[in-house]
């Protein structure tokens, strides 16, 4: 998601409001250093940096995408190399897990006895009266 760009309602209305004075006199002065001219280079540097801004946020935007793209090959690859250990050496080897895997002859396995996970509990789908509609609400039973 690209970030929100900024613009300024102040800055749009400090443009308009220079554009009329414009009008007025071009080197307005209206005292205690308030020209048109100082009022104008103001404008000019508001923009400069919003322009700045907006385009640090859309670099900002880019690197993140490449970001992103360069986890998902690493995270495919990560995936890859385990598996090739594994073809080479067998998941049950002590390369295997040195590179970071699971043995297959470690890993945990569930027991049938004592509390039941809830992977393990067999689950039913029942239409019931209410909910979407047409009668046929899917609700899950144990």
């Amino acid at each position: 998601m690209a970030r929100q760009k900024r613009s300024s309602k102040v800055l749009e209305r400090a443009v308009r409001r220079a554009a009329s004075m414009n009008s007025i006199n071009p080197n307005l002065d209206v005292g205690n250093g308030l020209t048109l001219p100082a009022f104008s280079t103001l404008i000019e540097k508001m923009q400069t940096q919003e322009y700045a801004y907006n385009s640090a946020l859309s670099n900002l935007d880019g690197l993140y995408r490449e970001m992103l793209e360069t986890e998902r090959e690493l995270g495919d690859m990560t995936e890859l190399i385990l598996l090739g250990v594994a073809t080479r050496f067998g998941k049950s080897s002590v390369e295997y897990n040195m590179a970071g895997g699971v043995p297959k002859n470690q890993r945990r396995r569930a027991t049938k006895s004592g509390s039941p996970t809830p992977s393990s509990q067999p689950t039913a789908l029942v239409a019931s009266e209410n909910g979407n509609g047409n009668g046929k609400t899917p609700t899950v039973t144990s």
